[in-house]
């Protein structure tokens, strides 16, 4: 356990500031995007912004000043990028500084999901990709682009998803999460704080949490668990995190057990600070702390609630504009709002901002091209998970021969983007129609057949008529969670769903049904009717329910959300260039009413079992095929001074080189609490060449065998463990081990 530790020049500084001016600090109430406007290279400060500043004699943090996306309504036209973006940061910033008494810097925060939200920005595909890669370092090389380009732009704070874990495929935000499993998540989460971090960008990790173990699917609702499911499942990626040295932490919507994580103490203060060690500054969610109204009755209780529990900066809420107000009612004490305080202070140290507070505007701004830095390029190859491949019928030829490539998502660029998306140049992407297109030219006919909720007779009949007249079909369905349609907004950025909403997933958009819509179901059954040899490729931000799509399809590879050049890596997969390696971060269901459906369930129940359909998910946690075969020889698991190394030689056997990924589980089979069926402890990703063989070790610490036990201590019990080695789904060696 950690305890803070202030430096002299942030104390000596908070021994200068009025009430008022401590109060900004806390407060971010500003929508960055909506303070400025630009005109040609004329940029202009809005009242608003002033009138902040005025107020409480400088500026705390400022989000967003560079997000580009419908909500922000900001693009190329009148949006900041390139040498306009730096002019604007320190047009900004001098102006804080000239109306701060003190010369207290801004701090600068932006969304940074998948790359920055903003215009030319490196866009990486979504978190599940990332996931489904199951590899670290290409994460953490493609993480460091993105600080190399946030820290170009001045931004001081990212705001990053890699704390959800999602538990429920109905959830709109599925897609921000690396996997349902809470050691893949927390072994990405990790990489990325580090990535990030070290090229001198604070990361603000969010949400704290469990925010995916929402009621019904539905976004922001109720964690309606105990502390055990909390810390078995939802804690592990924050306590990476903050074992990495994560500077920041996002509260999440929801409550858990009665109690909002915005108001709750023993999350924030107790688990957080107290257990985790902890450091940073914790950042409340949009308009998150208003929300607790619902409890409070005001917003002065709601301020009042968070500051106690451990919230140091708002974003959006009146309430901590009204901080002021719970002092005098003595709802808090002037200490509450200095130890806030105090770590913003010294985040700004950490940053350099008081050192450095303005950027070079000579400074050459870096090219980041997909050709220079081709890691985003790279997951897309390493996350696209072949599920079918019937009489192998991939990779396809190379021979000429008519492809029709038809459905809504073949070519449509900000359907494979994800949520949180900036406006992108159309000639920076790649669809899966132009990369198939690069391989086949002419011979390559398309029609969209229909849209992700909509279509007509005529789109419908001419994608069929195509498919009769071809050789090969390949058949691109999903979802969407552009905003770039039909989306009005809420106050916190997430869209309103609403009937005719183009969005299917997304911040905002859950959903009670898991199959696709009924229009693509309609287009695909037709497709399949003329006989042509149909390749199904699902791009989409969840687990879908893929039922006869996928039994009727002669190979199906699902994509997820593979960003600006997933196109090119999934035709690369398609014509045998790229060996597919991706591996389910997540289960898909059957169907919407056999969720749960994640793996790792606990043992004291048969799981999902229902008379009319089979057991278990239809592709289960870390399924995936590929164009080789991997043998393993040498299987052993070995208790160590420091836990279990277990080794193997693997092979590959096949015809192409390709990645094996042997994945580790275990399976407690003693102890005084119910253990999980199984549980992923570790993983590798090896590249082999055909006919190379390899030794592998991986080690399992003893603390992998560690639980919570009825006393609700970690520690790992004696009795029996089983050590489960997977492959492709297969388990290819297993033993049980005595533990003390």
């Amino acid at each position: 356990m950690k305890k803070n530790t202030y430096s002299a020049e942030a104390k000596e500084l908070l021994d200068k500031m009025t009430l008022q001016e401590k109060i900004g600090q806390l407060n971010q109430k500003l929508y960055g995007f909506g303070i400025y406007e630009r005109n040609g290279e004329e940029i202009s400060f809005s009242q608003e912004f002033e009138d902040e500043v005025e107020k409480y004699g400088g500026l705390g943090t400022l989000y967003g000043l560079y997000r580009a996306d419908p909500w922000s309504q900001k693009n190329y036209e009148n949006g900041l990028y390139g040498e306009n973006a730096v002019k604007a940061y320190n047009k900004m910033q001098e102006y804080v500084l000239e109306h701060s008494r003190l010369r207290i810097p801004a701090l600068l925060s932006t969304e940074c999901p998948h790359g920055h939200q903003a215009l030319d920005s490196y866009l990486l595909p979504v978190n599940l990709n990332m996931g489904a890669t199951f590899n670290t370092e290409l994460i953490h090389s493609a993480y460091s682009v993105c600080g190399k380009q946030l820290r170009e732009m001045g931004v001081d704070l990212a705001l990053i998803s890699l704390l959800d874990v999602v538990r429920d495929p109905r959830w709109g935000r599925s897609e921000e999460c690396f996997s349902e499993d809470p050691y893949l998540c927390s072994k990405m989460a990790e990489q990325v704080v580090k990535a990030v971090q070290d090229e001198g960008v604070s990361v603000v990790a969010k949400h704290f949490a469990a925010q995916g173990e929402c009621t019904g699917g539905i976004n922001a609702s109720a964690a309606r668990i105990g502390e055990r499911e909390l810390r078995e499942i939802h804690l592990p990626a924050m306590k990476a995190c903050a074992d990495a040295g994560v500077d920041g932490v996002m509260a999440a919507y929801n409550e858990i057990d009665g109690v909002f994580c915005h108001a709750n103490r023993h999350l924030l203060t107790d688990i957080l600070r107290d257990e985790m060690g902890f450091e940073g500054v914790v950042m409340a969610d949009g308009c998150a702390i208003d929300q607790l109204n619902v409890v409070t009755g005001d917003c002065v209780h709601s301020a009042a609630a968070a500051l106690r529990a451990g919230v140091d900066i708002g974003l959006w809420d009146e309430a901590y504009g009204r901080l002021e107000e719970a002092l005098e009612n003595g709802y808090i004490t002037e200490e509450d709002i200095d130890r806030a305080v105090l770590r913003v202070l010294e985040l700004k140290i950490k940053r350099g901002i008081f050192k450095h507070p303005l950027l070079d505007e000579n400074q050459k701004l870096e090219d980041y091209s997909y050709e220079k830095y081709p890691q985003a390029l790279d997951i897309a190859r390493e996350s696209v998970v072949l599920l079918e491949n019937r009489n192998q019928i991939l990779p396809l030829s190379k021979e000429q021969r008519k492809i029709a490539v038809i459905g809504p998502n073949a070519d449509a660029v900000y359907n494979q983007l994800g949520d949180y998306s900036p406006q992108v140049k159309r000639e920076k992407c790649s669809t899966v129609l132009d990369g198939v297109r690069s391989y086949f030219g002419d011979n390559v006919v398309y029609a969209r057949g229909c849209g992700v909720f909509e279509g007509t007779q005529e789109e419908q009949t001419e994608a069929v008529k195509l498919a009769e007249q071809s050789d090969i079909t390949i058949l691109v369905l999903g979802g969407s969670s552009s905003r770039f349609g039909e989306v009005s907004f809420d106050a916190n950025g997430a869209a309103i769903s609403e009937h005719g909403v183009s969005m299917d997933c997304g911040e905002g958009v859950d959903t009670s049904e898991l199959s696709l819509p009924i229009e693509q179901r309609e287009l695909a059954e037709k497709i399949f009717a003329t006989g042509s040899k149909v390749i199904t490729v699902i791009i989409g931000g969840r687990a879908y329910a893929l039922d006869t799509i996928a039994e009727k399809s002669d190979a199906v590879l699902y994509a997820f959300y593979p960003g600006m050049q997933g196109g090119k890596a999934i035709a690369e997969i398609l014509f045998g260039d790229v060996n597919p390696s991706g591996r389910l971060p997540v289960s898909l269901p059957r169907c919407s009413g056999q969720l749960p459906v994640y793996y790792n369930y606990k043992n004291s129940y048969r799981s999902m079992h229902y008379y009319n359909i089979p057991d278990g998910a239809a592709y289960t946690f870390g399924y995936g095929k590929c164009y080789t075969e991997f043998e393993y020889a040498d299987v052993s698991f070995v208790k160590e001074d420091n836990g279990v190394q277990v080794e193997m030689t693997i092979k590959n056997i096949g015809a192409q080189d390709g990645y094996a990924v042997p994945l580790v589980y275990i399976a407690g089979e003693q102890g005084s609490v119910v253990r999980r069926v199984k549980e992923l402890k570790g993983f590798h990703k090896v590249w082999l060449k055909k006919g190379e063989s390899t030794k592998v070790k991986i080690l399992l610490p003893f603390e992998a065998f560690a639980v919570w036990d009825s006393e609700m201590k970690f520690t790992v019990e004696p009795g029996r463990v089983q050590i489960i080695l997977e492959e492709l789904g297969q388990i290819v060696g297993s033993e049980t081990l005595s533990l003390f």
